[in-house]
């Protein structure tokens, strides 16, 4: 809805990571120099963790579009809590190997025979193990073991992990883990966005949707968002999707601090009330009357039809505003939905791929 009317070519604040909207934060950078050495490297562990929500599936997106596809065959697995046989057969089935019918050593054969001849092809093999946090003990060993496969002294998989905090910590004190604690070469933690970082970050998105300026985002939006969000994209990106479809309902051509504190009352189920300036519909609409010119003289009115006129008009304004209410609700429910359907979409896009 938000896009049509302000003319973009996409939603960009959708939740599903894409790469095509991917920002570099200065955090972001700093993760993907990590990633960039672990390439060049060509063993080992790099281990990458954050908040949900902080832009590691998009990352990872980011960097699979950038790496050299010729000389390096890359895998993903999206982990939901994954026993060490399961995590073994999706690492296979990741990269296209049949394990019908196999057990876990004859699956294992299968992926070393797969890393063999990719290597003999002169090319690498790298595992991207996202929401990582979900393992257990056992399937983090399988992990260290599948990093054992050598051809003579050269490693033949890599691996990235992806998690959440808590899998850092795990990481860290875990006495089972020590021997992969000794294969990690390269670690970072993803922080929110600074506050100078929203304004950049918000119209980088936009501009790779074909925005040209509309709507206008004021400073103390920007305020708004970073006070709200703490700059965390997810969160960030679901508040603006709100900001922009109210005003588009609303028809203004500036989102301003009073909408988005609107919205945040909105997404909480609070009492809100906003009203678009103007200026913010069309400019030079304002017409007040021009000091020093004549104005007609007010005509006599009957003060009890006045009165009633007036409280029939504060009955509409507040059916109105009621209505209006309900409709951004059911609107913002309709949003939840769709972007919920996206995801689910996208997750099974992805179980199919691995499939």
């Amino acid at each position: 809805m938000y896009d049509q009317y302000y003319g973009l070519s996409g939603r960009p604040f959708q939740l599903t990571p894409d790469p095509h909207y991917y920002f570099e934060s200065g955090t972001h950078r700093k993760a993907l120099s990590y990633l960039g050495y672990g390439l060049a490297q060509g063993e080992g562990f790099i281990v990458i963790t954050g908040e949900v929500g902080s832009g590691k599936s998009t990352l990872v997106s980011h960097l699979m579009q950038s790496i050299d596809k010729v000389r390096l065959t890359a895998a993903t697995i999206v982990t939901s809590q994954l026993d060490a046989l399961d995590l073994v057969q999706m690492a296979a089935e990741s990269f296209g190997i049949d394990t019908r019918g196999l057990d876990k050593a004859a699956t294992l054969k299968s992926i070393e025979n797969f890393l063999h001849g990719v290597a003999r092809a002169g090319r690498r093999c790298l595992l991207v193990v996202d929401e990582a946090q979900n393992l257990t003990v056992d399937a983090l060993e399988e992990l260290r073991m599948l990093s054992n496969f050598q051809l003579g002294s050269t490693p033949l998989l890599q691996i990235f992990l992806l998690g959440q905090p808590e899998f850092r910590n795990l990481l860290q004190t875990a006495p089972e883990l020590e021997q992969l604690r000794q294969r990690v070469i390269a670690t970072h933690h993803l922080e929110a966005m600074d506050a100078d970082e929203i304004q950049p970050y918000v119209e980088h998105r936009l501009s790779r949707a074909g925005w040209n300026g509309r709507p206008a985002i004021t400073t103390d939006a920007y305020d708004a968002l970073f006070n709200e969000t703490g700059g965390v994209p997810r969160k960030l990106n679901a508040l603006m999707n709100r900001c922009l479809l109210m005003g588009a309902v609303e028809q203004t051509d500036i989102i301003d601090g009073d909408l988005v504190a609107s919205v945040i009352a909105d997404m909480s189920a609070q009492p809100f009330a906003y009203d678009a300036t103007m200026a913010s519909h069309a400019p030079g609409a304002d017409q007040g009357v021009e000091i020093g010119q004549p104005t007609a003289a007010a005509p006599v009115v009957d003060n009890a039809a006045t009165q009633a006129l007036v409280a029939r008009i504060e009955q509409l304004e507040m059916r109105m505003a009621s209505q209006d209410v309900t409709m951004r609700r059911v609107l913002a429910m309709l949003i939840d939905w769709m972007e919920k359907e996206n995801q689910s979409l996208a997750a099974r896009m992805r179980d199919f791929r691995a499939a």
